[in-house]
């Protein structure tokens, strides 16, 4: 990727924004592992920029708690189960109620954004594409987070489900759990469609605690194994 850049004090802030949506695509996309290291120097050299802007966009990731700063550049910040849990606690008390007034103000262009994601999200479940099926998840979240006005509200549970990204990942490699997460999916688009607040609440809820449960039950596991 290549972002032309300007001879401009002016330039800065855009080709800051250019790197951060960049990192920020990759991030959310799974495509840096807990071990890769972010150096400003590379990336720049890839985007075709100086280090300021891709500086700038590194230091806003780590405010937001998508990285953290290391000797050796910037990685993805290893969780530990009481940082996923305290993270969960959060999203129960914020998607909930995000979900209720996305079903109260959601368009029809925003209902069809969000039938595009289910019916990804269904392809990919009989598929067996698990990858396919997170990434289906991402855009369904967007989606309907799309219809949410308070703006602050949805970046930050965009925020949030980012940093536990992997969990979701990590479950949804079982096809039962995948499918209970479709039909989850599916019980939000209907609330949504009938701008039924409650039960959009309701199967948010129901969503999220068993996001919760699924994480709990692969935690156990991995100390078993």
């Amino acid at each position: 990727m290549q972002v032309r850049e300007e001879n401009s004090a002016a330039a800065q802030p855009s080709l800051s924004a250019a790197a951060y949506d960049y990192l920020l695509a990759r991030l959310r996309g799974g495509l840096l592992g807990a071990s890769e290291r972010l150096v400003e120097a590379d990336i720049a050299n890839n985007l075709g920029v100086s280090r300021v802007p891709v500086r700038q966009a590194l230091l806003q990731l780590v405010a937001e708690g998508y990285l953290v700063s290391t000797p050796r550049g910037y990685k993805v910040p290893t969780l530990t189960p009481q940082d996923v849990e305290d993270v969960f606690e959060l999203r129960l008390l914020l998607e909930p109620r995000a979900a209720a007034l996305a079903a109260r103000d959601i368009t029809s262009a925003q209902l069809q954004q969000v039938d595009a994601a289910l019916a990804e999200a269904q392809r990919a479940h009989e598929s067996d594409d698990a990858t396919g099926a997170f990434g289906a998840g991402r855009q369904f979240r967007d989606a309907w987070l799309a219809a949410v006005r308070n703006t602050r509200l949805a970046a930050g549970i965009g925020r949030y489900a980012d940093q536990v990204a992997l969990v979701r990942r990590m479950t949804l490699g079982d096809p039962a759990r995948r499918l209970a997460v479709i039909t989850g999916y599916q019980e939000l688009r209907n609330a949504f469609a009938r701008k039924d607040s409650v039960a959009a609440h309701d199967a948010m809820l129901r969503l999220v605690l068993a996001a919760q449960r699924d994480f709990a039950e692969t935690v156990r596991a991995a100390g078993q194994s």
